[in-house]
């Protein structure tokens, strides 16, 4: 097992989208069946704080204003102000009418020009529905699908040039992470070609964060490890957590070289055994990771 801190002891069903600011030092993440948001200053002597959304989020990302996110959730992308005392406003930037019923908003994650990425899934993975896709919110309004034909689409993340995209499908039959050519005058991908064939390695492709040097970390859900490629997208490093499900990761700190991990609490699991999953914690993993990219692409419409 890899050293580790807990961060929070949340207890989070589906604890996803960590995201760091650098501006406040705070980190952000959300339970996606609470449905929360939630935030903390690790380090210091503040209180978890979290906030009640009116529909599951499925991932945020941050904007020029502290405090302020946008949120994908349910049926659409919208811009919350997060006050104190568990308060919050939410103005939608984008709805979605999508291709079935029983869908929501999945991974995300903005690209260096301020373009906002997310996919959409079937919430019943049992059902093995491919009418998730690749979505992208910018003054185009919400464009897509850019990519079709996704079960659950994860493992968003940009390389350092900004000219790649990264995503996996994370769902039992597929887990493939691909990476496509990202153009950032027009928001066009291309060329997508496989990237990692996760069947050969521990765990399921969840989400995921890139490092300076333009390494990969995916969280292998089911298997309690985090793996890092390179650009080539050749193995180089499994680190163990504390956790069979771990579910995204994202760099922090005020240095940006500690590796915060979110979790799920597998459905079988009792008080007795839940261990710290649902938890938050977080890894040293030797490297430093990038800024987070805020959403500045509003809508023209807005």
């Amino acid at each position: 097992m890899n050293h580790f801190q807990l961060i929070a002891d949340c207890q989070d069903c589906v604890g996803e989208s960590p995201v760091w600011d650098t501006r406040a030092q705070r980190l952000w993440w959300v339970d996606i069946e609470g449905p929360f948001i939630r935030c903390c200053k690790p380090g210091s002597d503040e209180t978890l704080q979290s906030w009640v959304m009116p529909e599951r989020v499925g991932c945020i990302a941050l904007t020029d204003v502290v405090g302020q996110l946008v949120a994908a959730m349910e049926t659409g992308i919208a811009i919350v102000t997060l006050h104190k005392g568990g308060e919050s406003d939410c103005q939608w930037l984008a709805h979605i009418n999508h291709p079935v019923a029983g869908m929501r908003f999945n991974d995300g994650r903005c690209d260096a020009s301020g373009r906002f990425w997310v996919g959409t899934m079937v919430m019943d993975m049992t059902l093995a529905s491919a009418h998730g896709g690749l979505y992208c919110l910018d003054e185009r309004g919400l464009t897509g699908p850019h990519v079709a034909g996704l079960l659950t689409p994860n493992g968003l993340g940009m390389s350092p040039d900004g000219l790649s995209l990264y995503l996996s499908d994370s769902h039992p039959q597929v887990q493939k992470i691909w990476v496509f050519n990202l153009d950032a005058t027009t928001g066009t991908l291309s060329h997508q070609r496989l990237f990692v064939d996760m069947l050969e390695w521990p765990g399921r492709p969840d989400g995921a964060a890139v490092d300076e040097e333009g390494r990969y970390w995916i969280c292998g859900n089911d298997a309690g490890q985090i793996h890092a490629f390179n650009e080539q997208g050749k193995w180089e490093q499994s680190l163990n957590v504390p956790m069979p499900k771990p579910s995204m990761c994202a760099f922090g700190g005020s240095d940006l070289d500690q590796l915060f991990v979110t979790s799920i609490v597998p459905k079988q699991t009792t008080e007795a055994t839940r261990g710290t999953s649902g938890a938050l914690i977080s890894l040293q993993p030797g490297v430093r990771g990038m800024a987070e990219p805020v959403f500045s692409r509003f809508p023209a419409s807005v």
